[in-house]
């Protein structure tokens, strides 16, 4: 048998393929195993997090008639292994649903699915999935500024995301039920009669954000189109035509009441709401999930997207601040979530960039990222010519950066941030960025194709990437005859390459190993 090894990146730079390589050596270190003992003491604990007292008969967690100890009683614990944040008390929504990005590229050593299950198993009857689990007692985490524990409701988007990667149709089945009453859940508890969701503002994770007016919040609105929008492409998936057109419905209605209240065309951006649909004038990165959702038209797009290259806006020397350079809110230190560059923000703008078919600004700035991923993690950053130093991979990963230098951000007020190696986020850069933008690999097994997107010919491309029962190489380099494309693969599947601007050409690729000559096409 084949021992399994997690795909190899080519590219130019040595330095990205080390931090690629050591990424998934990392990822080892968040694989929890529910059900153990924390390793955490009872004061350390309590450094975390409050844990809630519910009432006896409460419906959280699963847990009815727990009686006035509930929270205590060791049921419905979390079992299994799962990703979370290497000492962490609580499994996270957000981390579940980041990680299933780059988790599904590790040729199944690492499953993408049980973090994002563990959630799915503690549906209550209501609807209701919260943001957060206690991994010893698997009940819900609930906080002050987000009573109702509500998460980033992004599920759709990883299930449709896992589908391409996997081909199981029988997950989504299974799961559309599941999403369709948690988003029941969402609308009975935050849908108000204009169409928009007034959400609090720690169900964004945007904690220190300079917008405590909002009661619309721009992301979680944006948030909640791109959930129905992948719900009805989840139901296409299933053949599901009256499923499909009511969540397609729910999103042009969503997409109406945005455009309508939450776009300023004086400004050229979204904004959040108050209580009374004022807009409240805070460029922050939030308005750029919008992107992502498919909500503004080629005018409004090419104005936000123009705002990404300003450094007066986003376009700073590490792109892209939480809080636009010219606000002023904006905190050079980064200041939490006032300047910061926060690695899972920049993947969901770059994510964007591509629904509008910016494959080149998308590819030029996942690389300037990387370079500024990779000059923090060096104690010497960059020297004097702006290049980064050779040694500096022995370093440290960032939960987030400095917008105007190489470098963590920095917060005063809290002495835990950033935290080191938050791999929920630095890996969607160090890994799913890599392979997706920068060597510009786009798979989707139930289509049997693989659509390489790249702005000039180079040297790179991926070796041993498993699709399902399916190795893969794609690696080019320059001959005596040219460029050249060498495959290989166990079966048979249809190659698009895309060079920008020059050539686009779809093959089949039989099995075997075979090559190409790029003047040939």
């Amino acid at each position: 048998m084949i021992k399994r090894d997690f795909p190899k990146i080519h590219f130019y730079d040595q330095d990205f393929v080390d931090v690629y390589d050591k990424t998934w050596a990392w990822i080892q270190d968040c694989w929890n195993m529910g059900g153990e003992k924390s390793v955490l003491s009872a004061a350390e604990k309590s450094d975390f997090m409050e844990i809630p007292e519910y009432p006896p008969g409460s419906e959280l967690g699963g847990v009815p008639d727990a009686g006035p100890q509930g929270v205590q009683e060791k049921v419905n614990i979390i079992q299994g292994k799962f990703f979370s944040y290497p000492g962490s008390l609580v499994v996270q929504q957000a981390d579940a649903i980041f990680s299933s990005f780059f988790l599904v590229y590790s040729n199944r050593i690492y499953q993408a699915h049980p973090t994002l299950d563990i959630f799915y198993e503690r549906q209550e009857p209501n609807g209701a999935i919260r943001s957060a689990y206690n991994i010893e007692t698997g009940l819900p985490v609930l906080e002050e500024d987000n009573p109702e524990g509500l998460g980033l409701p992004l599920f759709a988007w990883a299930e449709f995301n896992l589908y391409h990667k996997s081909a199981n149709k029988k997950r989504v089945k299974d799961v559309l039920p599941i999403l369709h009453r948690y988003t029941e859940w969402i609308d009975s508890i935050c849908k108000r009669p204009n169409g928009l969701y007034e959400a609090p503002l720690g169900a964004t994770s945007m904690v220190n954000a300079p917008r405590e007016n909002a009661a619309y919040p721009m992301d979680f609105n944006t948030m909640m189109a791109i959930n129905v929008l992948y719900l009805s492409a989840l139901a296409d998936i299933l053949n599901d035509k009256e499923s499909s057109f009511q969540y397609k419905r729910q999103y042009f209605s969503l997409k109406t009441r945005i455009n309508t209240l939450m776009w300023d065309n004086e400004e050229g951006f979204y904004y959040d709401i108050d209580k009374d649909e004022k807009r409240l004038p805070v460029k922050m990165l939030a308005g750029y999930w919008a992107l992502l959702a498919e909500i503004p038209n080629d005018d409004k797009a090419e104005r936000l997207i123009h705002k990404l290259q300003d450094p007066q806006f986003f376009g700073a020397p590490h792109p892209f601040p939480s809080v636009a350079v010219s606000d002023p809110s904006f905190d050079e230190t980064g200041g939490g979530y006032r300047g910061s560059v926060f690695p899972h923000l920049t993947f969901m703008v770059i994510k964007g960039l591509e629904r509008y078919q910016r494959w080149d600004l998308a590819r030029d700035c996942a690389i300037r990222h990387l370079y500024f991923v990779l000059d923090s993690m060096s104690p010497d950053g960059a020297n004097h010519n702006g290049h980064h130093t050779p040694n500096h991979h022995k370093g440290n990963l960032w939960e987030a950066y400095l917008p105007l230098k190489e470098g963590p951000a920095q917060w005063p007020d809290r002495p835990d941030f950033p935290r080191v190696q938050y791999l929920t986020y630095d890996a969607l850069s160090t890994i799913c960025l890599t392979i997706e933008n920068i060597v510009g690999l786009f798979i989707s097994l139930p289509r049997k194709t693989v659509d390489w997107i790249i702005p000039n010919l180079e040297i790179m491309g991926v070796e041993n990437l498993s699709l399902k029962k399916n190795m893969i190489t794609i690696l080019s380099n320059k001959s005596g005859r040219g460029w050249e494309i060498h495959m290989e693969s166990e079966k048979l599947y249809y190659f698009t390459i895309n060079i920008l601007g020059k050539k686009k050409k779809t093959l089949p690729i039989p099995s075997g190993k075979c090559s190409m000559l790029i003047d040939k096409l």
